[in-house]
């Protein structure tokens, strides 16, 4: 007699999500899944994994360890195949989610004044003004105190070179690469969710040990 073949299923989780606070966190929102048929993967896409509440705090990792057996509530024997990363960061937000425009307008202004105060102290450092007037007096021949032009023109290429070093302007992006901030706030959050997934795991692992030993006792 054959024997009948072991279901399979493939789970590929993805980094981080966002969720809002008192939602429910359903497989689906967390892993992309392959099972044998629609049926099976429907139910395990639906199963629901958590619903973080006040008490939960605003980053909570979700381990394939934790999610294996719910599987197998689901599709006994199922036999687990993971692609990839075996956790997933969830991110609970208590609001929409969405910027305050005021606070927008606030951060907008902090950086255009901290970064012109910047350029204008970089500028004093150098004595820029004595190195235009200069290059104004080397071209022209003639030595002008204020060359506002000259002024004007390198004041608009200090602006357009700032736009394609960024790759960035306003909404548009001059090509499909990644601008140079985008890069270091991606190294800069993969960083960070890498600490805290050490972090989390840590924790999970010491709170198993003082269950198992709670239960040794008793």
């Amino acid at each position: 007699m054959s024997q009948t073949p072991t279901p399979t299923v493939y789970v590929r989780m993805r980094s981080r999500i966002r969720i809002q606070r008192g939602r429910a966190v359903k497989l689906r929102d967390i892993a992309h899944v392959l099972a044998s048929s629609e049926e099976q993967e429907h139910k395990l896409l639906e199963l629901e994994l958590l619903r973080p509440g006040p008490e939960d705090g605003n980053l909570i990792l979700i381990d394939i360890l934790q999610i294996i057996p719910r599987f197998r509530q689901l599709l006994p024997d199922v036999n687990v195949e993971l692609m990839g990363s075996g956790h997933t960061l969830v991110e609970v937000m208590a609001g929409s989610g969405k910027a305050s425009k005021s606070l927008f307008i606030l951060v907008w202004l902090l950086l255009f004044f901290g970064s012109a105060l910047t350029i204008m102290n970089f500028h004093a450092d150098v004595n820029m003004q004595e190195v235009q007037i200069r290059i104004v007096e080397m071209l022209t021949g003639k030595r002008d105190e204020h060359p506002y032009l000259f002024q004007l023109a390198y004041s608009l290429g200090i602006g357009f070179g700032m736009a394609v070093f960024f790759n960035h302007l306003f909404k548009k992006k001059w090509n499909e690469e990644p601008t140079p901030l985008e890069v270091e706030m991606f190294l800069y959050q993969q960083n960070v969710d890498q600490f805290v997934v050490i972090e989390e795991t840590e924790r999970m692992h010491e709170q198993h040990c003082r269950e198992l030993n709670n239960d040794e006792r008793a």
